[in-house]
């Protein structure tokens, strides 16, 4: 077949040569009627479908992980972070709980991509059936399992491959959003997460102590190479007339690697939530390193509840939790000795807003509104 293509310049008429060549008379019969496009992009759409069934199935062993850390760390105290700074306390199954959901999100857009580009067509050099009937397009397209394409010209449309790849980008870039939270959650200042890190394992070649969540970075490194190839699908949507060529050189790498990335990152990404290392003492420890400054909002609600105006108990809150920031002292202190506000909420009035279970009293119900909540009873059980 090499030797046809060096002569031929064209993949599809060295093939049916070959082919031809073996057998003999019959070979008149080959190909007869259609345009390279009919078998290519046909074929193209089996492979497609393939590889998108097992990304689905790869998908949903991530969110069964998921699901598993998210009920068993569903109590599990953590300092809720904006823009990097202390904000309110959650729990990390919270966290974990909103990645489940994000993933269920992405596998149903996985799965209308995947009907998207479940189409045949055979329907001759620009779509007229001038020299193929649809009644063959019909009977191939069943027997294949895939849809006719309603109205096609050389090729199947790219808007659909751009919707498949566009889709795989979208799932990459969420593993991308949860692996960065890893990685930040492994930095040594916080400390909270740590990526599975086996017996023998090393991180650098010159310092021994390292341990980095190499996993992780490699799954956001993927994560732009497929972003990029999503690009690229959707520039193939505009193409000459009826059809040019200049989609094709670009297809065979875009498709087949975005599919291959994508399955290697949710292996990753579903190892490295298995197998968590979930430093939940430490998690405490950087609650409480704000000393108390989290409860600033609860406070400042509290003032007003009692009848202070706001902006008089913004002030109050404020000059407390800045020297609080500026000196390192306790704000909960700053607080039982600041005379006005012990006016207002004298006593137990006072330590009752210290009570950080007032942040994750309605986690229960979040857990039962997205069905998790009956796998931790089941756990118990």
């Amino acid at each position: 077949m090499m030797e046809l293509f060096e002569t031929t310049r064209h993949d599809v008429t060295a093939f049916l040569s070959s082919i031809t060549e073996g057998i003999g008379p019959e070979g008149r019969w080959l190909h007869l009627g259609m345009t390279s496009s009919d078998m290519l992009d046909t074929a193209q759409s089996l492979q497609m479908v393939e590889a998108g069934e097992l990304l689905q199935q790869e998908l949903s062993q991530a969110i069964e992980t998921l699901e598993k850390q998210a009920v068993a760390y569903k109590d599990t105290i953590m300092m809720g972070r904006t823009h990097g700074v202390h904000a309110e306390p959650m729990t990390f199954g919270l966290k974990l709980a909103l990645w489940r959901e994000e993933l269920k999100r992405q596998l149903d857009r996985l799965r209308e991509a995947c009907e998207s580009i479940r189409v045949g067509k055979i329907s001759g050099a620009v779509g007229t059936h001038a020299t193929i009937p649809p009644a063959v397009e019909d009977k191939v397209c069943q027997r294949l399992g895939l849809e006719v394409a309603p109205v096609s010209n050389q090729v199947i449309q790219r808007d659909r491959y751009a919707h498949f790849v566009t889709t795989l980008a979208l799932v990459a870039a969420s593993l991308e959003k949860f692996a960065t939270e890893i990685r930040s959650l492994q930095r040594t200042e916080l400390h909270e997460l740590e990526e599975p890190f086996g017996q023998g394992q090393t991180g650098s070649s010159s310092m021994p102590h390292k341990r980095n969540p190499e996993l992780a970075e490699r799954i956001c490194g993927l994560a732009r190479l497929i972003r990029g190839h999503s690009v690229t699908a959707l520039e193939n949507v505009a193409l000459w007339g009826e059809r040019d060529i200049s989609h094709s050189s670009a297809e065979r790498i875009i498709l087949p690697d975005s599919c291959l990335a994508l399955d290697y990152i949710l292996s990753i990404f579903t190892r490295i939530v298995k197998d968590l290392r979930v430093n939940s003492d430490r998690m405490w420890v950087n609650v409480e390193s704000s000393r108390g400054l989290v409860f600033s909002q609860r406070v400042l609600l509290a003032l007003v509840d009692k009848g202070m105006a706001r902006e008089a108990a913004y002030k109050v809150v404020q000059r407390n939790a800045m020297r609080s920031w500026d000196f390192g002292e306790d704000f909960r202190e700053l607080l039982r000795s600041d005379r006005e506000a012990q006016e207002w909420l004298p006593g137990s009035n006072m330590e009752e807003l210290f009570d950080y279970g007032y942040y994750t009293r309605y986690v229960d119900d979040t857990f039962k509104r997205i069905g998790l909540l009956p796998l931790e009873i089941a756990a118990q059980v």
